[in-house]
């Protein structure tokens, strides 16, 4: 009897099997007594197909699969008896012209390390969780509460944030001494989540894993899924959430992957205008056919329910969304309205994103969409794609622009830095500093600053506080947090050692501060989506280059006022505008020692005088330094 039934094929074709990992793939079963491991795939076009692999001293004709019923379907299945855990295989495939196709399993579960391309049986039903608590906490959640919620997020690439020098195999830290390293650090630091780039399996450290070849595995650059396990469950008993990147856009040309994968186009659309991104030269995933959908639907659901996943950072939303993204006229072929949206990657996004945040409302959906397409985070049922979050990269890209200006010509620019509050609750937005702006010549954040050496360090520090200050969840790339100097590359690990630098280590400082600042005042994410939760106190001071602004919590005990100086000009005579006369407590300031200023007398609580101001009707005197950071706490009530 088929492992892969009759229901199994319906349900597949309909694009709503949503358990497709636990029947494609390679399975230990025991069938008639003798154990063994069942090999599913799916392949139409194929004439034949046979599994070769270590347990048949890959001898081509050992194993021929079976097709199952429905025939038409194209799956095809074989049990093999005393198949071992870790050894290797491909899929044999012979197309009905002939050729010779020895392909991985789209569906494996576990990968050969790479340059190896093979796949390799894996036992994912069995892991140990002790994350119960958690778990229990967060499939208890809705979506509205989950917005509520604290989310400092540090953009991780596992292999290059520290490596183990000299080794021969690249130095990386496995999953179990990353869960020794990597989560101590983010907690000691205050993050709220880890983000890890690359953790689905893909041939090419150059593509940091945004060209997957294996959607089902953990890259065993860093060891078994079962050690990824490990590092999630620790993640989860440390209280940090883990967020995976994912690319459901598009998928390498590699002969061991999914192009051409039965000998014709099958998980990319056949035109090539449509299955083809000429500028990044992969395939575009086929929208529009159910298998693949499914697949792709599948892929996702089990690193949320197998792996315990707490969200998924989807990668380049925008190209699934246009049909001529990085294409020229004649490159591509419009809808059938003559637009240039693909309205099956809509529909898709709809039926992943209900299901997925319908299943687990505890899990966030994180868009990586660099256009204004409306509604990213809208409700399907009002024609949105049901992102949980959007990354705000309009936000990013003025923020960015403002902080490269030699403070003189900021001025003139101030709008770049409040234009992001007015659409702010056009989405549901995180405000992102990743990877993508620290790599190929764009310089470090810490070069982006301008100025001289130490003006680049407070420069720095000032545009990390406005960050947590405004409305949005938060993201910062590993190294940045403690100024990285260099770009990012993915060949060696962080630049550690610049922490025996006073600058560096003050500006890491300053950000720990500032994150556990974050977390411990429901002010600074509890609205971040609300009218309610951000006031401008003076959005208009361009010529002094300041900018002063309220986070209000919901019940306004908890608020905190930002103060923040853009420019090396001292400000002896500032005048700070409060909204109540009441007792104003400094919580935070750049020139404390600690952070290697000179302020050691500065009083720590501030009473508001009956001076109006900023149009607040009261007022407080407060001599603001060169590029100096006050953060004031106070309640209304």
């Amino acid at each position: 009897m088929y492992q892969f039934t009759e229901t199994d094929c319906y349900y597949f074709g309909q694009a709503t099997h949503y358990d497709i990992y636990k029947k494609m793939g390679a399975h230990f079963r025991t069938v008639q007594g003798q154990k063994g491991v069942c090999f599913t795939v799916w392949a139409p076009h194929a004439r034949e197909v046979y599994v070769i692999g270590e347990f048949n001293g890959w001898n081509e004709h050992a194993n021929r699969m079976e097709r199952v019923k429905p025939e038409e379907m194209g799956v095809y299945e074989t049990f093999i008896p005393d198949v071992k855990e870790g050894q290797l295989y491909k899929y044999l495939i012979i197309s009905d012209t002939g050729e010779y196709l020895y392909k991985a399993d789209p569906y494996a579960s576990y990968a050969e390390m790479r340059p190896g391309t093979a796949s390799a049986v894996a036992d994912t039903e069995h892991f140990k969780w002790t994350d119960g608590v958690w778990m229990k906490k967060r499939d208890s959640m809705t979506q509205e509460e989950l917005l509520t919620k604290p989310m400092a997020i540090y953009e991780c690439h596992p292999g290059s944030w520290m490596r183990h020098p000299g080794r021969m195999d690249d130095g990386f830290y496995s999953y179990r001494e990353l869960a020794k390293s990597l989560i101590d650090y983010v907690c000691e630091m205050g993050y709220t989540h880890i983000e890890l780039m690359g953790i689905s399996e893909y041939p090419f450290d150059g593509s940091w894993g945004y060209q997957v070849t294996g959607y089902y595995a953990p890259t065993s650059r860093y060891g078994t899924p079962a050690d990824f396990a490990y590092f999630v469950n620790e993640c989860h008993k440390k209280k940090i959430g883990v967020i995976l990147d994912w690319v459901p856009a598009h998928f390498p040309k590699d002969a061991h992957g999914l192009a051409n994968f039965d000998g014709h186009p099958l998980y990319e659309y056949a035109d090539p205008r449509k299955g083809e991104h000429p500028d990044w030269g992969t395939k575009i995933f086929d929208y529009g056919k159910n298998e693949v959908k499914n697949f792709l639907i599948g892929s996702a659901l089990m690193w949320v329910d197998n792996y315990h996943i707490d969200g998924l950072r989807v990668d380049a939303v925008a190209s699934m969304l246009y049909l001529n993204y990085g294409k020229q006229d004649g490159q591509w072929v419009p809808n059938k309205y003559g637009g240039k949206e693909n309205l099956e990657a809509i529909e898709f996004f709809k039926h992943i994103n209900t299901l997925i945040t319908g299943r687990y409302p505890g899990v966030a959906m994180i868009a990586e969409e660099s256009t204004a397409w409306p509604n990213v985070t809208g409700s399907a049922e009002k024609d949105g794609l049901n992102f949980t979050y959007k990354w705000n990269m309009g936000w990013m890209h003025d923020f960015i622009d403002y902080m490269k200006l030699d403070p003189y010509f900021r001025k003139d620019n101030h709008n770049k830095m409040t234009f992001a509050m007015s659409y702010n609750y056009a989405e549901n937005y995180i405000l992102v500093l990743s990877h993508d702006e620290v790599v190929h010549l764009k310089c470090s954040m810490l070069r982006k600053m301008s100025g001289l050496e130490g003006d680049k360090f407070r420069n720095l520090m000032a545009g990390y506080a406005f960050m947590m200050g405004h409305s949005g969840k938060k993201l910062l790339f590993m190294g940045q947090e403690f100024a990285q100097a260099e770009e990012w590359s993915e060949k060696r690990e962080l630049d550690w050692y610049l922490l025996d630098n006073p600058n560096h280590k003050k500006v890491q400082d300053w950000m720990k501060e500032l994150l556990h600042i974050y977390k411990g005042n429901r002010c600074l994410y509890e609205q971040d989506n609300n009218w309610n939760g951000f006031e401008w106190i003076n959005a208009d001071d361009a010529e002094r280059s300041i900018f002063s602004f309220i986070r209000k919590s919901k019940d306004g005990k908890n608020n905190l006022i930002f103060v923040i100086n853009f420019t090396p000009m001292e400000r002896t005579d500032y005048r700070l505008g409060v909204p109540v006369k009441k007792n104003y407590k400094l919580i935070l300031n750049s020139e404390d020692p600690k952070f290697g200023g000179s302020d050691t007398n500065r009083p720590t609580t501030y009473k508001a005088q009956e001076s109006p101001c900023d149009g607040q009707p009261y007022s407080i005197p407060y001599s603001l330094p060169p590029f100096g950071v006050a953060l004031f706490k106070f309640s209304y009530l």
